[in-house]
């Protein structure tokens, strides 16, 4: 008796290791975006002979329908035995999805010199994971305009990257070292200085440009020029040089990023589509050139010729079956995973239409985004928030108006006294529209700003205005004024 219960236990104990290996397995997998999933599928080709592209009838052609569907079409029923032989994906599987070319230009690929000079870099793997969503996060004209707090949360939030501020700051400084110099600046003032300091740069005039931005940068950047020359004991010939050295530098260096790229023309393929027909939503994968995946009618074959009840076979006979059994397990398992991989995209995007409905219906205005999570989506399609979130990585969706990444879709939320739910991208809108209407020339501080956004419904903290204005972009009262 205890024999048989230690041989259940060693058999569940095997079941849930297996069950784990296959969760991992699945999680790497749903990492890909769809061009990376191509030489993933290509990499098992040709280290499995059992997986073969499935292939029109009468010729070699690849079949314009999914891999299950290759099977349920066949001429001859399918290309299984019997019944019993078809995985039971395949018969989970209801119908194939449109399969969609669609190549878009994407401005976030002119940094890809910037990628290849993280890759110069002497990191760890979760080093160069932060390296590359700090790059991913720069504007067009090359600035990181993002809280390092905000942003480490929405790294651990979206990626599962746990960092910290002083992490940001540190591995930050290291791109803000990246050709063209002045990349990576929080603003203007750490642009021109990181610029000033290269070593390459020489300039009578450089120190004193340097003072200028340390000691007096307000009064410079609201063009008080008498009172900068007469702070820094200038002559009136020193401070010429100091202009020009000044209008030399590069105030936007992610702007000759911008103009490389579009020679190139780099492209993102979008990983699903999205239709709208009146008020019907349609949601599908794109394939995009993904083989579609079989098992080798030879492997099979091998495997009834020489599994038949009673066959004596000789030793090099069982070690081909053995061998044929590896590969076409090996090759199903792969399909499986392909198969489980496209169900969890698909859930996780029709959760995402669900939840953000009017947005796309709308013709993709952003105003109408809701607030959403990954708990969110997961309310609607059941997917551990790890897998969401793996599915919503480096992913894109094709609208009938532009592309966007999944991440575009989600944003954090809190609470009105009236109990209503607003996103941080309404509550920017909203200040950036409180900024827009000030009177210039006495402009608001963020108390004020405060209150305003108060009476408006948005209960926002003076701290989390001066947060807001940092990752928009928009400068201190002080730097707002003008004369």
């Amino acid at each position: 008796m205890e024999q048989t219960f230690d041989q259940t236990q060693q058999q569940v104990q095997v079941m849930r290791q297996q069950m784990v290996a296959a969760q991992v397995y699945l999680s790497k997998l749903l990492e890909l975006p769809i061009a990376e999933l191509r030489e993933r599928v290509q990499t098992e080709m040709d280290s499995n002979e059992a997986l073969e592209e499935g292939v029109r009838e009468g010729g070699g052609e690849s079949k314009d329908v999914s891999f299950d569907e290759e099977v349920a079409t066949s001429d001859e029923g399918n290309d299984y035995r019997t019944p019993d032989d078809i995985p039971d994906y395949l018969l989970r599987q209801q119908g194939a999805v449109e399969r969609v070319e669609m190549q878009i230009s994407d401005r976030g690929t002119s940094y890809d010199d910037l990628y290849r000079q993280v890759g110069e870099l002497e990191l760890t793997d979760h080093e160069r994971e932060v390296a590359e969503y700090l790059v991913g996060s720069l504007d067009g004209d090359g600035y990181l305009r993002r809280d390092l707090t905000l942003l480490a949360d929405e790294m651990s939030f979206r990626q599962n990257i746990e960092t910290t501020p002083e992490e940001l700051e540190r591995i930050l400084g290291l791109i803000q070292t990246f050709e063209p110099h002045g990349i990576g600046a929080r603003n203007l003032r750490e642009c021109l200085r990181l610029q000033l300091a290269d070593d390459e740069l020489q300039s009578p005039y450089k120190e004193a440009a340097l003072r200028m931005l340390d000691t007096c940068y307000e009064e410079f950047a609201l063009r008080h020029f008498n009172v900068v020359r007469r702070r820094l004991k200038l002559s009136e010939e020193d401070f010429e040089g100091v202009m020009q050295l000044i209008k030399r530098l590069n105030p936007k260096p992610g702007g000759s990023l911008g103009e490389a790229a579009t020679v190139a023309a780099p492209t993102v393929v979008p990983d699903f589509y999205v239709r709208a027909d009146g008020d019907v939503l349609s949601v599908g994968l794109n394939n995009a050139d993904v083989p579609e995946l079989r098992v080798s009618r030879s492997f099979r074959d091998t495997l009834n010729e020489y599994g038949k009840a009673g066959l004596k076979l000789s030793r090099q006979q069982r070690e081909e079956l053995i061998y044929a059994r590896n590969k076409v397990n090996n090759a199903q398992y792969f399909i499986e995973m392909l198969q489980r991989r496209q169900e969890t995209l698909l859930s996780v995007m029709q959760a995402i239409v669900e939840i953000q409905r009017e947005f796309f219906l709308d013709e993709d205005d952003e105003t109408r985004l809701v607030p959403m999570t990954l708990k969110d989506v997961q309310a609607r399609c059941g997917v551990e928030l790890s897998g969401i979130s793996r599915a919503a990585s480096s992913k894109y969706v094709q609208t009938d108006y532009g592309v966007y990444p999944l991440s575009f879709f989600f944003s954090s939320k809190f609470t009105t006294s009236d109990g209503e739910d607003i996103s941080q991208r309404e509550a920017q809108a909203a200040l950036r529209e409180v900024i827009d209407a000030e009177d210039k020339h006495r402009p608001l501080s963020d108390e004020a700003l405060t209150a305003l956004m108060s009476e408006k419904g948005f209960p926002i903290s003076r701290r989390t205005i001066a947060k807001y204005r940092d990752v928009m972009g928009i400068p201190t009262s002080r730097m707002r004024r003008q004369k």
